[in-house]
């Protein structure tokens, strides 16, 4: 056990990943789902998004899923672990399908943007308690358990999953738990009932990644990062993000005197504003599992998702230790006239010193 509470090498393995991770169909262009000829395949999925970034970016780690006996199951255990992620522990479905959903090119922040999810009944729906269901051996082989609130809503049997593995026992890896509040997700359940189940579960978790906008749709809660810091005590860290402003954690071990550290997010020419939350919970837990302050958790979670934004997709090639390490390495004035855009995460001469970056 580390200092910050992360558990040393288990299995040979840094952070497992639990999840249900679909097949994505986006568009070839912008415009209403009716009016799209055609879509491009990929993958999506909140957990497993966090496992490819982390595998990318040299950490070992694990997917833990089930998926149908069908084509899109097959795509989907491939072409995750071609990101270097394992995935034998992702079990298969001969009676359930693997859940696919659509997509537009827009902003998801317009009216413009429209999803279709078909994943009522699917495989990853069945997930539950029982050992049959999932690899409970394989949940508690790393050092970090990576737990999202979109799991706890795909049925009854998922959300007793997510209970059980935020619940005290013994041999508990770290449990880690992005709170990802979708309402429509929950539309079916009583008035209420997704908030203060994504509230009961934050706090089982020992880390806990939640958006300020989130904590106010979900908990009502509008007085900025310390009004959820008293919402969320339980938490040795509690993650705040604060969109375009920046990012702020509570966390054991800070300075006397300073409860919180804050860093502001990069200037960043966007390509897509998706899957910058996952990466930023990748970036953070890199940084976590490596040990670093608490300011450098926070950048490298903010320079992980600059390389999700400067990206069409959801996943993103993450830069080389090595430049992060230097880029998070800045002074403050050099953080804050550093600047992204796509390509920064192209290699980058060794010798290339901190400043001399943040001046290009």
């Amino acid at each position: 056990m580390t200092a910050d509470g992360v558990p040393g090498d288990a299995n040979g393995v840094d952070v497992v990943a639990l999840g249900e991770s679909m097949v994505t169909f986006l568009p070839s262009r912008a415009g209403r789902l009716a009016d799209v000829p055609s879509f491009d395949r990929g993958i999506g999925g909140a957990e497993s998004n966090v496992a490819c970034a982390l595998a990318a970016a040299g950490h070992r780690t694990r997917w833990v899923s089930r998926v149908g006996a069908d084509g899109f199951g097959d795509h989907l255990v491939e072409a995750i672990a071609r990101y270097g992620v394992d995935t034998r522990a992702v079990r298969r479905d001969p009676h359930r399908p693997t859940g696919i959903y659509f997509r537009t090119a827009d902003d998801r922040d317009t009216d413009a943007h429209e999803v279709l999810y078909y994943r009522a009944g699917s495989a990853a729906s069945a997930m539950s308690p029982d050992p049959d269901s999932v690899d409970h051996e394989a949940l508690d082989s790393g050092r970090i358990l990576h737990l999202s609130g979109i799991t706890a809503a795909l049925s009854a049997d998922c959300l007793a999953l997510l209970r059980e593995l935020t619940a005290p026992r013994p041999g508990r890896p770290l449990v880690s738990f992005d709170v990802n509040h979708r309402p429509g997700l929950w539309s079916g359940t009583g008035d209420g009932e997704g908030p203060r189940v994504l509230l009961d579960l934050a706090r089982g978790a020992d880390l806990v990644f939640v958006g300020e906008d989130e904590a106010a749709d979900a908990w009502g809660i509008t007085g900025g990062p310390d009004a959820i810091r008293a919402a969320l005590p339980e938490p040795a860290t509690l993650v705040v993000k604060q969109g375009s402003s920046g990012a702020t954690v509570f966390t054991e071990g800070l300075a006397e005197g300073a409860p919180s550290v804050f860093q502001p997010a990069l200037k960043v020419d966007v390509v897509a504003p998706v899957g910058a939350g996952d990466a930023f919970a990748a970036g953070f837990l890199s940084a976590t599992l490596r040990g670093l302050p608490a300011e450098r958790r926070l950048r490298h979670g903010h320079l992980m998702a600059a390389a999700a934004l400067t990206v069409p997709g959801d996943l993103a090639t993450p830069p080389a230790r090595t430049h992060t390490d230097r880029l998070a390495a800045l002074d403050a004035e050099a953080w804050g006239t550093l600047r992204l855009g796509p390509g920064w995460t192209d290699g980058v001469p060794a010798n290339t010193e901190a400043k001399e970056e943040a001046r290009t």
